[in-house]
Formats: C-alpha cells, sequence, structure tokens
C-alpha cells in the first residue's frame, strides 16, 4: 500500500480552511489544520509533515514566521505559501525565502493539485538523494583500498567495527602502505561523516610550527603572530583529525597531546584560554613505538593512550596475491586520466612485479604504473617498460621462488640486503645521488633511506662510487 502524504494546512478563513482540507482528503491525503502562526509551529515542532501549505496573512503573524521556523527547525520540510495578493515582489520574496512556491488565491483544484505533487516530488528527489549519499558513504568509504589479501579483509572488518565509536585508532605499518586512506575511510564510514576531515604531517613541520598548527596561537604570542589563529584540533571539532608520523613529535607537544586525548582540552600557543573541542583522533606512524617507548623518546602514558585500536597495515611483499588487482586497479585509473589506451600486462610483466621487494609499497607501485603507461609504446605494459631495479637478476617464476629460496643456507634477512642495496644504490646513481629524489623514487621517507644506507654501507661510499663514474 502506498504511503499517504501528510499535509499542514495553515489559514485564518475557517470556511476555506475546513473546505480545503476535506477537498485534500478526498485525494488521498492525511491533512491536519491550524488557524494561526502559533498553532501552526506548535505542530510542526510535534509530528513530522510532508508538507506544509499556509497563507500568508494570519490572524497571529504571517506564513514567513512559519516557513522561517521550518528552514532554522525542520530544513527538509517543504513549504508552500497560499496570498489573495498576489504580486511579483511577494513571489520573489516567498522563493528568496525557502518556500518552494507561492499560490495566488481563490485557488483552482487542479492547479493546487498538480503544486502539492510537484512539492512532495522534489521532497522525494531530495530524500533519495539523501540516503543514496548515506548508502554511498558506507559503501565507498574504502573504494581506493583495494585488496583480497586475509590480512586486508580482517583490516576491513576491524575498521567497520571502530568507524563508528569515538575511539582513537592508531595505525601502523611501513611507508607508502596506505596509512592516510585507512584513515579517511574509518572517518567517512562513521557518524562524523560530513564533519571536517583535517589532515597533518607531523614530521613535516619543525616543533614549534607544529605546535602553532595543531592548536592555533594568540595574537602577540611570538614575532609575526599578528592575529589569533585556529589550530587544526579547532577546525576538525565534531569531525576528525588525522596526525601522521606522531613518533616524530617532541617531548612537550607529546604532553599536550596526552592532554588533547584525555580531556579534550587544549590552550592556545600564548594564550590563557581553554578550548574544548569534540574532535576523533587517529594517528599513524611507520616506527616502532614501543622501541620508542623503551629508548625514552615516546611517552609511555601516550603511547597507552593512542595504542586504544591498532590497525597495522601489512607491506606489499607480503601481500604478493593483491598485486595483480592494484596493478590492474592503478592502470584503469591512471589510463581514463591520460587518455591512453593499455590493455593489461605482459606475463613476463606482471612475474617481475610480483617477485620484486616493493620497499616504497603500493606508493612505489602506483608510481611504477603511471611512469610504464606514460611512457610505453605497446598495448601492454611490458618487461621493458619497468624500471631496471625491477627486472635485473635471473628471472624465477613466482611458483618456484620458495623452491630457490630454500636451497640457500643463508637466512631471508641476508639473502634480501644484497638486492636492496643493489636498487638503492642504482637508484641514488640515477639521481645522481641526491637523497631527496632517490627518498621519492623509492617512495619512501627521508629517514628511512639515511637509516637504510647506513646500514648498507652506502653513507660513506658516495665518493667512491662517483670516482667510478
Amino acid at each position: 500500500m502506498a504511503k499517504q502524504h501528510t499535509l499542514l494546512l495553515v489559514d485564518d478563513d475557517q470556511h476555506l480552511l475546513e473546505s480545503m482540507a476535506g477537498w485534500l482528503r478526498e485525494q488521498g491525503y492525511v491533512v491536519t489544520t491550524a488557524s494561526g502562526t502559533t498553532e501552526a509551529i506548535a505542530l510542526v515542532d510535534r509530528k513530522p509533515f510532508d508538507l506544509v501549505l499556509s497563507d500568508i496573512r494570519l490572524k497571529d503573524g504571517d506564513g514567513f514566521d512559519i516557513l522561517a521556523h521550518c528552514r532554522k527547525n525542520h530544513p527538509t520540510l517543504t513549504v508552500v505559501l497560499l496570498t489573495g495578493y498576489g504580486t511579483v515582489e511577494t513571489g520573489i520574496e516567498a522563493l528568496r525565502a525557502g518556500a518552494f512556491d507561492l499560490l495566488t488565491k481563490p485557488l483552482i483544484d487542479e492547479e493546487l493539485d498538480m503544486a502539492i505533487k510537484r512539492a512532495l516530488s522534489q521532497r522525494q528527489v531530495i530524500e533519495e538523494n539523501k540516503n543514496l549519499k548515506a548508502q554511498l558513504d558506507l559503501r565507498f568509504g574504502m573504494e581506493s583500498i583495494v585488496g583480497k589479501d586475509h590480512r586486508m579483509l580482517r583490516m576491513f572488518d576491524m575498521i567497520d567495527s571502530v568507524a563508528d565509536t569515538r575511539a582513537t585508532v592508531l595505525i601502523t605499518g611501513e611507508s607508502g602502505t596506505g596509512k592516510s586512506l585507512i584513515a579517511r575511510a574509518i572517518h567517512r564510514r562513521s557518524g562524523r561523516r560530513d564533519q571536517p576531515f583535517v589532515e597533518i604531517a607531523c614530521g613535516a613541520l619543525p616543533e614549534n610550527l607544529l605546535e602553532s598548527e595543531l592548536f592555533g596561537h594568540a595574537a602577540g604570542s611570538f614575532t609575526g603572530a599578528v592575529g589569533e589563529k585556529m589550530g587544526k584540533f579547532q577546525q576538525a571539532d565534531k569531525g576528525t583529525i588525522f596526525l601522521d608520523e606522531i613518533g616524530t613529535a617532541s617531548p612537550s607537544l607529546q604532553v599536550k597531546l596526552l592532554r588533547v586525548l584525555q580531556e579534550l582540552q587544549f590552550e592556545q600557543v600564548g594564550g590563557t584560554k581553554t578550548f574544548t573541542v569534540d574532535t576523533r583522533v587517529i594517528l599513524a606512524t611507520n616506527e616502532d613505538l614501543s622501541k620508542a617507548v623503551a629508548d625514552g623518546r615516546f611517552r609511555q602514558d601516550l603511547f597507552y593512550r593512542v595504542n586504544v585500536i591498532n590497525i597495522e597495515l601489512p607491506s606489499l611483499r607480503d601481500r604478493i596475491s593483491d598485486i595483480p588487482l592494484l596493478a590492474h586497479h592503478f592502470l584503469e585509473s591512471i589510463c581514463k586520466e591520460t587518455g591512453k589506451k593499455v590493455a593489461g600486462y605482459s606475463e613476463e610483466a606482471m612475474a617481475a612485479m610480483q617477485r620484486y621487494s616493493w620497499p616504497g609499497n603500493v606508493r612505489e607501485l602506483t608510481n611504477i604504473v603511471e611512469r610504464a603507461v606514460l611512457l610505453g609504446k605497446g598495448p601492454l605494459v611490458g618487461i621493458d617498460d619497468l624500471p631496471s631495479q625491477m627486472t635485473g637478476g635471473t628471472y624465477i617464476p613466482v611458483g618456484q621462488q620458495t623452491a630457490a629460496a630454500g636451497a640457500s643456507s643463508r637466512s631471508l634477512k641476508d639473502a634480501l640486503e644484497g638486492p636492496e642495496r643493489q636498487i638503492i644504490l642504482d637508484v641514488l646513481k640515477s639521481n645522481n645521488w641526491n637523497r631527496n629524489e632517490t627518498a621519492d623514487t623509492l617512495g619512501i621517507n627521508r629517514t628511512t633511506l639515511y637509516k637504510k644506507m647506513k646500514r648498507l654501507g652506502l653513507d660513506k661510499a658516495e665518493f667512491a662510487f662517483r670516482g667510478q663514474g
């Protein structure tokens, strides 16, 4: 059975009110009547209606008062105004104030019926769009996160479980694994999805600027602070703030973060006023924070506070089965952006991608696919379209790699050290030993590159290798 639409009819002419209400009921509408502004507003606040039909001139106010109340307190409720003194100016005023339509009395039955049907039809479209948006938010909060590996499926379940809570979430994983995407997915699948999502990379700013960025500063708090500045926590009020590279936070900043997480309160830099926010906090790091606690670089109490829910992202080399899925996903996206037509990958190219160690994880895969699409000439991405660090060495079919590795008595760490050193060396040479560009090419941050260079004996070898060139 079709839903009966509910109408509120407002007019201070009792005879006209009863006559119109009777006709509308004959058309199948559920009609409630009111003879004045006060009564109408009380009814709107007490029960739901699909449509309000109100005369402009009423004994205790006018229809514009009802319209203003509905716009402020019931913004989805459609209002049609009626008048016996219709002018162009009145019509413009009504539409600007938010009325769906202005009808002039005396009303013709067909005209009234058509106006009501138009108004209800628009309301239905708005309601359907709202429901569709809600479904899309729930369904596509993770549209950019591709994976069928069991670790990824377990992670998707965890995101669904924690998204619509206030719990602090710590996302861990190597650089380039997609921690920012996970944070955005949590936000989009929560009740805060229509509120701000504010992201800040803690490692990208010096300590004094980072504190000001997060908490804001008062006017005159330091040289150049000519006015008050709102911080990221205030900007994210009612929404979500994502603090990336949290392991780089200074001891003094850690103290302020601990207080915000516990009490949701803070003071601006140089200020005395206490601000309170309702902000969901998601943090991320590629460091082992428990080791940082043991080393005295990260507060233990803050670690326990941020480590309420830990979502650990697997590295790409630990989810080899997802590489074809990801590679095709990025290929399709990049072809759509660039207009190039590339159908897929050759068998040799895909095999090389699956046996590569991916030090830069998903970020590196994205860059390599984009490079292959832009520079490639054929209908498929071939082995020659891939960087040299991926195609060097003897080809070993993916299914035989485990057996080949088992033939050696070396540990896995020792076995991987040589190829890793060669890859970094090749990229350093191709970038003329520019470490920033090398880090970008490899899809890792500069600090990680420095650590790897030191461990692999490349930090002091630059001049020797330059001399060989």
